[in-house]
């Protein structure tokens, strides 16, 4: 097969984004496929001899993605590196995106230093969604460094924030944090033309929705609130994580296929 794309081995990096919670596939390892197994089963099609690792970690922070999954990947000698990291910082009250984008560019700088490509995303416009929208501000203060220290260390960044299609509900999954399968596959396609890879996904055109009785949309609110919003409230008072006790999905490289 003629190699199309320059990359053999790929190792993901990064939370519950990464991980693909919100895309529930039980032939996955971990039981979630998620955005970057679909890059990488697009990847592995285009070339001979293709490993992939994901190392993403549920509810991780940003200094607990580079403490725990930065040198790990690094020891797999990845020729790409896909970063998402930064997200659950940034949703703390109180954090200084300045400060998390200063710690993610020496966490972009310790994975290119095998010049590796990196590529990495800004966040997503929440201004839409319940209670993240309040974040907002801090957002587009974090993106605007990330373009400006992916510029720096000669990385691609996944612009999440034009992303105007994200807007539409079915992009994102019930708890309203974390993407859908839809929302999951919208993004890999992203990410595969921010690499400049040609692939057969199909964008998805969503038809509108019908429109929601007030009643119902407070009903469903208020049901999202008890199942999602308020424990994810609990785990923050008690500094608790999603992640406590969950492993890589993909510790080890190996053929996307061979489970």
């Amino acid at each position: 097969m003629a190699q199309q794309h320059p990359w053999s081995r790929y190792v993901a990096i990064g939370d519950s984004f990464t991980e693909g919670i919100g895309d529930p596939e039980p032939r996955s390892p971990g039981g979630n496929r998620g955005w970057a197994d679909r890059v990488a089963e697009v990847l592995s099609a285009k070339t001979d001899d293709f490993a992939y690792a994901n190392l993403a970690i549920r509810g991780r922070l940003l200094q607990q993605i580079f403490d725990e999954q930065v040198e790990p990947a690094l020891e797999l000698r990845p020729d790409l590196v896909t970063v998402s990291a930064g997200g659950n910082d940034i949703l703390r009250p109180g954090s200084d995106p300045d400060a998390i984008a200063e710690k993610l560019e020496e966490m972009i700088r310790e994975l290119r230093r095998n010049n590796a490509t990196v590529l990495l995303f800004n966040g997503p416009d929440i201004g839409m969604t319940p209670v993240l929208r309040r974040t907002r501000g801090k957002v587009a203060i974090y993106n605007e460094n990330v373009r400006a220290l992916a510029q720096r260390q000669d990385a691609i960044v996944a612009d999440m924030w034009s992303m105007r299609e994200l807007k539409d509900p079915r992009m994102w999954a019930p708890d309203r944090l974390h993407f859908s399968p839809i929302g999951h596959h919208t993004i890999a396609r992203m990410v595969l033309r921010s690499l400049g890879v040609e692939n057969d996904l199909e964008p998805y055109k969503p038809e509108p929705l019908p429109e929601k009785s007030w009643r119902q949309a407070r009903v469903e609110d208020i049901g999202w609130a008890k199942e999602y919003l308020l424990p994810w409230v609990v785990r923050r008072i008690r500094h608790q994580s999603s992640g406590d006790g969950i492993t890589p999905k993909r510790p080890e490289p190996g053929s996307v296929n061979s489970e």
